[in-house]
């Protein structure tokens, strides 16, 4: 069944099943009549508030979830915004998409009082999630409720909950695919929903809610695989935002749990396809969704159901990637021969040299990874993370250990004659690799942070702060 509003779909489930537990959180458990009970009082007080756009500073929370849906059933703009932004951040943030109101933090939302506008003129019930891109300012995203709605039986159709699951949400619902897979996925569904109680508990969160299926990033995934923290009544597992390493889709097969990697954006609304088979990169395209190739190999998509409306109060961005119905989504691909969908790149992760050649950097930076591991170095000059970028249009390494910063090894300490030593090292170790590139794409020089490369709340790399 289709849902048009988030009212439509909490009114159904709490008609059909009444008694059924819905929302949990802690120790505390709603039953989808009375979180449909909580969202309508919670919309009355909105609405007697008058305002037209709430911004929500997400904490995950079952106040959280109730307040947002009542928001959004009283007629208001919602706003998605990432809690653990800096301060600074937010007020550009609230002027831009016309935020009236603030849900979240007290304190947090006190300071940032004299920010708020007017609101939306002549009102909205649209609902803004900024991109997670990594190589522009992000944008607010304008999706709209049924959109959402469409996006969680898109994804459904393919991969459904049955009402006997447990899903946990541990991801942020201001990203577009928490919010889609970590909430919306289960009460579509009719199942629970166990809310994470934060970041102190993710390692603790399966064996305290035993889900039966978890919606995660790789980034998080890997972690709970390391601490061995997966409750054995999983049995679903999906992962997505992002490329999953093989090591961690190979330990979460080994789990006994089934394994699904999803592909989205926010500009449609989370899902486009999932892997349905053995194989987690070879996806089956979404029921509302067409995918076609460009001639460089951009994916192209058409999602009438779930695709964005623009970018808000952007019409020149939004030209540039909506074009007679289809977006483009920067992604590259290919539908290989059982008309499956395979992910290759992104086109914004490709460095266009001086020569016209170019670099295509996650296949570059996993070869520089391969070449110096097997260098064998000593431990402390391997680094902890690299990326590689343009530095006067010749490829620079860009080199992160601030793990080995922190415990001050001697070798490592960062000073100018252990950089001198760590470069020297580093530019023999690659030169095997070196030695099969032309000249154009070699590695000129590496340059050293102490501090994590940037990147966004779902691990991908901001190439542009670089």
């Amino acid at each position: 069944m289709r849902y048009r509003t988030f009212d439509n779909l909490l009114k159904h489930q709490a008609e059909t099943l009444p008694e059924h537990p819905a929302l949990r959180y802690g120790e505390k458990q709603w039953t989808y009549k009375e979180l449909y009970a909580a969202v309508c009082e919670k919309a009355e007080e909105y609405r007697a508030l008058g305002r037209t756009c709430l911004g929500v500073l997400s904490d995950g929370s079952a106040d959280c979830v109730i307040s947002l849906f009542g928001a959004a059933k009283a007629g208001l703009q919602l706003v998605m915004l990432d809690a653990s932004l800096p301060d600074e951040a937010y007020p550009a943030l609230l002027r831009y998409t016309d935020v009236d109101l603030l849900w979240g933090d007290e304190d947090l939302a006190e300071m940032l009082a004299p920010h708020l506008t007017g609101g939306v003129p002549g009102g909205s019930e649209s609902v803004l999630f900024f991109t997670s891109g990594t190589t522009s300012r992000s944008k607010a995203v304008e999706l709209t409720q049924e959109s959402l709605c469409q996006s969680a039986f898109n994804g459904g159709s393919l991969l459904p909950l049955q009402e006997d699951d447990t899903l946990l949400c541990t991801l942020p619902l201001a990203h577009v695919f928490g919010f889609i897979c970590g909430l919306l996925w289960g009460l579509y569904s009719g199942a629970l929903v166990a809310l994470g109680r934060g970041p102190r508990h993710y390692a603790d969160d399966c064996l305290y809610y035993r889900p039966t299926a978890l919606s995660a990033v790789p980034l998080l995934l890997g972690f709970l695989l390391k601490a061995k923290a997966l409750n054995p009544e999983l049995r679903l597992i999906l992962i997505g935002a992002g490329e999953c390493p093989l090591p961690v889709l190979a330990a979460a097969k080994a789990s006994g749990a089934r394994v699904s990697f999803g592909y989205g954006l926010t500009e449609t609304s989370s899902g486009v396809a999932l892997s349905l088979g053995d194989d987690p990169y070879a996806m089956t395209i979404c029921p509302d969704d067409a995918v076609t190739i460009a001639e460089d190999g951009e994916i192209l998509i058409k999602a009438p159901t779930c695709l964005m409306k623009g970018y808000y109060k952007m019409p020149e961005e939004t030209a540039k990637v909506l074009k007679d119905g289809l977006l483009h989504t920067g992604d590259l691909g290919y539908i290989d021969a059982e008309g499956l969908l395979r992910i290759t790149g992104r086109k914004k992760d490709i460095l266009v040299l001086s020569d016209g050649t170019k670099i295509y950097l996650p296949e570059y930076e996993a070869q520089l990874t391969e070449t110096i591991k097997a260098a064998d170095l000593p431990e402390n000059m391997v680094p902890a993370e690299l990326a590689v970028t343009l530095k006067e249009g010749r490829p620079v390494l860009v080199v992160c250990d601030a793990s080995q910063s922190a415990k001050n090894a001697p070798s490592c300490d960062f000073t100018p004659l252990s950089r001198t030593v760590w470069r020297e090292t580093l530019l023999k170790a690659i030169l095997p690799l070196m030695k099969t590139l032309p000249r154009g794409q070699q590695i000129t020089d590496i340059r050293f942070t102490d501090q994590p490369l940037p990147r966004t709340a779902t691990g991908k790399l901001k190439r542009y702060k670089l």
